[in-house]
């Protein structure tokens, strides 16, 4: 039987604190500087994670079941590509829809797409149309969104947008500022966005709803002494799982 986002534990979005971009990067820097746990492994548990929570959302069986990862060159990419992986592993149609050239992916993201090759998923570069899909995965952009998106990264979230499939964004909807939950461009409108560790504050804000959809919150790893150095108390999310569903 497939797994569904009924049997997740849910938590009041109050009970659980937000951090901001800049937060979240202190989060990832003291974890790689301070404790050694690498980036590749965050990026792994992001892509497990986001595997779990597409496979509970696809209507179909998953094997056989067409997904479309849209994938940037930065490492919200590279966690998509991750979860393509998994998805392949698992029995999904999994295409790689590149935002940008394959020469232009560097270091852990270049290491994800270099695997998908290695394993024969499908990867194409975004040509101004999607390839048949159940439900598409936003990995375009992350917490380091600077301003509207531009380029081909802005037409990639169109055509999702147009899309009438489920669609669901890692760590925030592409377009979306993490601090203010404004978009000060073209955003994604996701049915659903798994954020990474815990949840970002423009999440939360009343004018994002529309772009986030329903809100879920992955295990990537963090100690709870990560958190209390940035005076964060955090509940034990987890206890039950590695993904819970927060409640806005």
């Amino acid at each position: 039987m497939t797994p569904t986002v009924d049997t997740l534990r849910s938590f009041a979005a109050g009970y659980v604190p937000a951090v901001t971009g800049d937060q979240m990067r202190e989060i990832d820097r003291v974890m790689i500087e301070e404790l050694g746990i690498t980036l590749v492994q965050m990026m792994e548990n992001a892509g497990l994670q986001l595997a779990d929570l597409v496979r509970r959302h696809i209507a179909a069986p998953l094997a056989g079941g067409r997904v479309a990862v849209l994938a940037g060159r930065g490492h919200n990419g590279g966690g998509g590509l991750a979860a393509a992986r998994r998805l392949s592993n698992l029995g999904a149609d999994v295409t790689a829809v590149l935002a940008d050239a394959p020469e232009n992916f560097q270091d852990i993201p270049a290491l994800q797409l270099s695997i998908l090759r290695r394993i024969n998923v499908p990867i194409s570069q975004f040509d101004g149309t999607l390839p048949a899909h159940d439900v598409l995965v936003d990995a375009l952009i992350g917490y380091g969104l600077r301003g509207a998106p531009r380029g081909t990264t802005r037409y990639v979230i169109v055509a999702a947008n147009e899309s009438t499939a489920r669609t669901i964004s890692l760590d925030a909807p592409s377009g979306v500022d993490v601090n203010t939950g404004e978009a000060p461009g073209e955003a994604i409108r996701a049915h659903a966005t798994l954020t990474l560790a815990l949840p970002k504050t423009g999440l939360l804000e009343p004018g994002a709803r529309s772009f986030v959809g329903e809100l879920y919150v992955a295990d990537i790893g963090v100690p709870p002494s990560v958190y209390a150095g940035l005076g964060l108390h955090v509940p034990p999310l987890f206890a039950d799982g590695p993904l819970a569903r927060l409640l806005l």
